[in-house]
């Protein structure tokens, strides 16, 4: 896939993004208490999130070309419980577009297969279709995504799958130094943490990978683009417009608005006009109204004879 832009040695705006989070969050636990809690509680709600969109960037290569540096700027945990190394490796697994969607090879796919589903209990059946809807994708999302996320890796981890005791042994060291960060030095409430800054945060998140993605033959035609999203636009690190994101995966978020402007017509034919007008658009459609059914409406996507896609423009 051609990439659009120059790609450059070092990033600046990334890098002043990081210092802006890591310095704010730093900032706002420590001197939580010296601060009302309607300012306190939505700064960190907003930089957890934001810390979640520069985690997706810094896994693209970002802002340098040295891994380990990119690294180093996405690992620290400020949502405590995804290890970024585990976040990194499936996010990459999603980005084989022609498997996109599919119920076993995306890890970012919302379908289940009919074995699966019929695997489910019927408690289990309800809280799946709840999320369907953007009020239980809100509401419901975290605490499933989260749940399911640590019953599996639990299974990993007493399997003794490979390297997963290695690295979740090393999250935990980080999560340990947070919580001693947040509870000896700040005297943060933990429990509070959890529940009114990491719970939000990543119901925010789920905002964003809410209607990104849906079923459809093309490739391309399963990747949305949400549009005039100043405020969310920029917490997402312009990843609503994922259909840029999908086509040019290596290019920095900052450059992303101008591309779609480039090229807005053929990505928008592409992907046969899936395009919103902003998450209230959204929002309006989907509150308490399903996006799309629970089961791949195919089953699984059909393979295709070579993994690339056309290039768009």
């Amino acid at each position: 896939m051609a990439e659009r832009g120059p790609i450059s040695a070092i990033e600046w705006p990334t890098l002043v993004l990081a210092l802006v989070i890591y310095g704010g969050w730093g900032a706002i636990t420590r001197w939580h208490a010296a601060l009302p809690g309607w300012v306190v509680y939505p700064a960190l709600i907003w930089l957890v999130a934001w810390h979640g969109s520069l985690q997706h960037e810094v896994l693209h290569g970002h802002p340098t070309r040295i891994r380990a540096v990119n690294d180093a700027i996405g690992t620290p945990p400020l949502a405590l419980w995804l290890p970024y190394a585990i976040y990194r490796r499936s996010h990459l697994r999603h980005h084989v577009d022609t498997r996109l969607t599919d119920p076993l090879d995306d890890p970012e796919s919302n379908y289940w297969t009919a074995d699966l589903w019929a695997s489910l209990s019927r408690p289990g059946r309800l809280l799946v279709t709840l999320q369907t809807t953007l009020a239980g994708r809100l509401l419901i999302g975290p605490g499933w995504s989260i749940g399911r996320f640590w019953y599996f890796q639990a299974g990993a981890v007493w399997r003794g799958a490979a390297g997963a005791r290695r690295l979740w042994g090393l999250h935990l060291l980080a999560v340990a130094i947070l919580v001693l960060w947040l509870r000896l030095v700040c005297g943060f409430d933990l429990l509070a943490y959890a529940a009114f800054v990491v719970y939000p945060a990543t119901a925010l998140l789920l905002v964003r990978s809410f209607a990104e993605h849906r079923a459809a033959p093309g490739v391309r035609e399963r990747i949305a683009l949400v549009e005039n999203a100043p405020v969310f636009g920029l917490l997402f690190l312009f990843n609503n417009l994922h259909a840029v994101h999908h086509a040019w995966p290596r290019v920095a978020w900052y450059r992303i608005p101008r591309l779609f402007r480039q090229h807005r017509a053929s990505l928008i034919a592409a992907n046969g006009g899936l395009l919103y007008d902003g998450y209230l658009a959204v929002a309006r459609r989907y509150l308490l109204t399903p996006h799309d059914q629970v089961l791949h409406p195919h089953g699984r996507v059909q393979r295709a004879p070579t993994g690339r896609v056309a290039d768009i423009g």
